[in-house]
């Protein structure tokens, strides 16, 4: 099973769900790992009976919210090993310590999600900063305008901090539209990509062709059934 890291203080759990749908259209078998602290998929992936912890299925992958490590998950399912049941688990933290729990140093990749508001920049490196090992990541950053002096800030607060950066950046841009449709997928309880702008999509995409593999004329057809639904 391949694990994939996504850290940080900023909201990441719709967007870690959309790549979750792709990659499960592509036929890997997914797990979403909530360890974050709010617990946001909790609340926006339908469950019946909420519990301390948990694994639901939504959009033919699973999610599991509460739990620590892997340990947790297998005592949980009742498996001794969860490779028997997924190909890729995606693992949203904003705790250096569950990024520990979760061993996120043999990670496939781990990414920094950000955005440029100081509370998701400075907390997020806040959890950076407590990483025993140096590591390398590569930036997911939520930002309209992609400017270089943003990311020179972030590279000048995180000078001292055991991070090699990856040199290319993936961008999602703030436009409202996105964030409509984001609302309206929680609402009905879906997942669609229609009315997401080109340029969102295309940071699903980079994440998708770099966890996979898979090429882009592969990742159109996707994105088609994924609209058939």
């Amino acid at each position: 099973m391949e694990k994939f890291g996504f850290v940080g203080a900023y909201d990441k759990t719709d967007f870690i769900i959309y790549i979750a749908k792709i990659l499960t259209v592509l036929g890997k078998r997914v797990i979403v790992i909530d360890s974050t602290l709010n617990q946001k998929a909790k609340y926006i992936v339908p469950v019946i009976n909420p519990t301390k912890s948990y694994v639901t299925q939504y959009e033919d992958f699973d999610v599991a919210v509460g739990f620590v490590d892997f340990e947790e998950i297998e005592d949980y399912l009742g498996i001794e090993k969860i490779e028997s049941l997924y190909d890729i688990a995606l693992i949203d933290t904003d705790s250096s310590k569950v990024f520990e729990k979760f061993d996120m140093y043999t990670a496939q990749r781990n990414y920094f999600v950000t955005s440029f508001d100081l509370y998701s920049l400075k907390k997020g490196l806040e959890i950076l900063s407590g990483l025993r090992e140096t590591i390398k990541m590569k930036k997911v950053l939520f930002s309209r305008n992609q400017d270089r002096e943003e990311d020179d800030y972030l590279n000048f607060l995180s000078s001292n901090y055991k991070i090699v950066w990856n040199e290319e950046i993936i961008y999602f841009p703030f436009e409202q539209g996105d964030m409509s449709t984001i609302i309206e997928n929680q609402r009905v309880s879906r997942i669609k990509l229609k009315n997401l702008t080109p340029e969102y999509l295309n940071g699903f995409s980079m994440l998708a062709q770099e966890i996979t593999g898979v090429s882009m004329y592969d990742l159109k057809k996707v994105y088609k059934l994924i609209e058939k639904g």
